[in-house]
């Protein structure tokens, strides 16, 4: 996403890391606009970036918000770029979310995010059973829901990665400690069955990934209303 940013003609005075977990991503935007403010925003508070290191670092950090990006608490057209690197995959309400990044972007402005897709970890769905592993949206679904929350020009692309596991147990391991869980309201509650559980962890696993990208662009003030903005600013 990093790297898609070169060849985009903008200089945000203000982004948002919208889902910015501890703050890697925030970093690097504040290395690639050293004139912006950054906003990390994260739904768990002990995740929000550390400002004493990165201030240390940068010698200045992001400003670090707990907040959902379903109910974004900022106001209207506060940002030129929002930015949601693996994220969008854990609302609940995806549309409500990307209606949302559209009300707090300025006219003109511009959402840039990745996500997973439906094949993300389909051997260990099959494996270990569909309630036991998260559903993710399809690519081009998310490209309609840009399209309804009011976004223009969207652009949809994805890849596929695949890593191959000596174990199911390397496979867990790995999500453990990338922070990532089944979120799905009708999961199991209760353990797997002992044996399912044993022959996973022992034997050889595929693990795909389908990684989705979007962007599109918040749709620049008519005229109209270009004209009614700049009357109500000659009002004290």
């Amino acid at each position: 996403m990093l790297e898609r940013l070169q060849y985009v003609k903008l200089a945000p005075r203000r982004i948002l890391d919208a889902g910015s977990g501890p703050g890697r991503d925030a970093a690097a935007l504040l290395r690639r606009y050293p004139g912006a403010q950054v906003v990390a925003l994260d739904a768990a508070l002990p995740l929000l970036p550390r400002r004493g290191l990165l201030q240390k670092l940068f010698g200045r950090a992001p400003a670090a918000v707990c907040g959902a990006m379903e109910r974004l608490p900022f106001a209207e057209a506060s940002f030129q770029l929002a930015w949601s690197n693996m994220a969008l995959h854990w609302t609940e309400e995806p549309l409500a979310a990307l209606r949302e990044l559209e009300r707090v972007l300025a006219p003109g402005g511009l959402v840039m995010f990745s996500t997973l897709g439906p094949d993300t970890l389909k051997e260990l769905r099959s494996a270990a059973g569909g309630s036991r592993v998260h559903e993710f949206v399809d690519m081009h679904d998310l490209g309609d829901m840009l399209v309804a929350a009011g976004f223009a020009a969207p652009v949809m692309d994805m890849e596929m990665l695949h890593v191959e596991y000596a174990s199911g147990a390397r496979l867990l391991d790995d999500l453990r400690a990338s922070g990532q869980t089944n979120a799905r309201r009708d999961r199991a509650r209760g353990l797997a069955p002992r044996g399912l559980l044993a022959e996973f962890r022992r034997r050889g696993l595929r693990a795909t990934y389908e990684v989705v990208y979007g962007h599109a662009w918040k749709r620049p003030a008519s005229a109209a209303e270009a004209k009614t903005v700049r009357i109500f600013k000659r009002l004290p």
